[in-house]
């Protein structure tokens, strides 16, 4: 095996752990590597998806005009490291992806990118990601063997690790002690707590982690006597627990290793909070949303429909700013309610100047939604079988809506006849904008029969693996 071909192999092997490792934690994503393996090497670009398409000018600014700056800056930050030791590089701002870039002696230069969903707790654990893609290439690229190691293996299955990467990393810079929590046992403690029914009920409450030398600053509602603490490993027991906390504002404390008491204080800056909410729950270091988890994993979403497409198209209707900001926040409300009540529903949302005439049950006179009571009213209209039609000066015309229309050559049979009906009513209507929520949570925007928010199922084949370009020929328009 030639040295070239086994240095794309190492590329493609761990570009492909990361991609499907990240998917799974996220929605599906796709990763690009811009690299220089050698200080004398030209700047290389391994984008199979082409998410780099649209940067060219900030890319063409940093790695070309201004090569010989770029390369002097990396080259006196690893002139006196030691080898092996990966040093963060300045990361490029580019809009609507996360990098980490990094340099060492054995690899001159390399940054990784990936999508940023806009449904994120936090882009941290993303980040500790691609830190380990990097590393790991340092590794496999400089190996004096031909055999790929499990790299793409550990990347599949990263999220655990990464999640407590960064949480040490935190705490070690902002606690001025060493801690003595163990960080990825706590936190397969309480995805196997979120795993446990009792008494046929998922779990809800909060349980904090906070050190043994931070105790003293908690006042308790009570302790449990000290030789009868359950020890965290025990999650059935702890799992009984949270009976004790579940929908109120107490919390369970443990020191790591044990359930020490009650309390219902604040939770410490960085301790390391689960909030269980039924089926799913949140991770949070202190106050702050690091990741959500159901079915027995971490994932990266905060589970709040973000709808980017509709706000975008409602800044770019007739709307001025405060009407369609309003209408996106009013909308946003609804939809969340749907989502949080795992009920499926279909909004309207009707931009004509003469609102379109709906069969269903019409309101007389509509009512407006600026009134928190008429809001919390439609929030239950939305479990009605039928579409809810909204106007944009805000008021709700009815409910219990039936979408018809001609039938279009994209319909999608899996998803059933609420998300076809909108499509053909949609494709049939102009100034209409149909939001459909699915019991299982996905959102759909769709607008002029399109929806709008698709995501594209396609992943590339690696039967073929395309070649790294030169930064020159991507510019020139070279396509992977």
């Amino acid at each position: 095996m030639s040295d070239m071909f086994y240095q794309k192999l190492c590329i493609t092997n761990i570009l492909k752990g990361v991609e499907e490792g990240l998917s799974k934690y996220s929605n599906s994503s796709r990763v690009a590597l811009v690299f220089a393996a050698n200080e004398d090497d030209p700047v290389k670009i391994f984008d199979p998806q082409n998410i780099l398409r649209g940067h060219e000018s900030k890319l063409k600014e940093v790695f070309y005009d201004n090569h010989a700056e770029w390369k002097k800056d990396v080259k006196g930050k690893i002139s006196c490291q030691p080898q092996g030791f990966m040093i963060p590089e300045n990361e490029l701002s580019l809009s609507g992806l996360i990098s980490y870039a990094g340099c060492s002696s054995d690899f001159f230069y390399q940054m990784w990118l990936t999508d940023h969903h806009p449904d994120m707790c936090s882009i941290q654990p993303t980040k500790r990601w691609l830190e380990q893609a990097a590393s790991l290439l340092v590794h496999d690229y400089n190996s004096t063997t031909s055999a790929i190691n499990s790299s793409d293996y550990v990347l599949k299955n990263y999220s655990l690790q990464a999640i407590a990467d960064y949480i040490v990393d935190q705490r070690e810079e902002n606690l001025g002690f060493d801690s003595k929590i163990l960080i990825p046992p706590v936190l397969n403690y309480i995805l196997n707590i979120s795993k446990i029914r009792e008494e046929g009920a998922w779990a809800r409450g909060t349980l904090f982690f906070t050190d043994p030398q931070r105790l003293e600053e908690i006042p308790f509602i009570t302790k449990i006597q000290k030789n009868e603490r359950p020890v965290i490993s025990n999650i059935k027991h702890v799992r009984k627990l949270l009976v004790a906390v579940e929908n109120s504002q107490r919390k369970l404390v443990s020191d790591g290793c044990t359930i020490i008491g009650v309390t219902d204080y604040d939770i410490p800056d960085f301790a390391i909070t689960a909030e269980f909410r039924g089926d799913h729950g949140f991770l949070k270091l202190g106050d702050k949303k690091i990741a959500s988890f159901f079915d027995g994993s971490f994932h990266s979403t905060t589970r709040e429909a973000k709808m980017v497409e509709l706000e975008e198209i409602l800044m770019d209707s007739n709307l001025d700013t405060e009407e369609a900001t309003l209408l996106f926040q009013v909308v946003s409300n609804l939809v969340n309610s749907a989502a949080k009540g795992r009920h499926g529903c279909t909004l309207v949302i009707d931009l004509n100047d003469i609102p379109v005439r709906l069969s269903g049950h019409v309101l007389d006179p509509p009512l407006t939604l600026m009134e928190t009571k008429n809001l919390q009213f439609t929030c239950s209209l939305l479990k009605i079988d039928g579409a809810v039609h909204i106007t944009s000066d805000l008021y709700i015309h009815g409910f219990g809506c039936l979408l018809d229309g001609k039938a279009i050559n994209w319909e999608n049979m899996a998803r059933g006849a609420r998300y076809n009906s909108a499509l053909r009513f949609s494709a049939d209507h102009t100034h209409i904008i149909i939001v459909v929520v699915s019991s299982d949570r996905p959102v759909s925007i769709i607008y002029n029969g399109i929806e709008l928010n698709a995501y594209s199922l396609w992943r590339p084949v690696y039967q073929y693996t395309p070649e790294p370009v030169s930064l020159k020929k991507y510019l020139n328009g070279v396509i992977l």
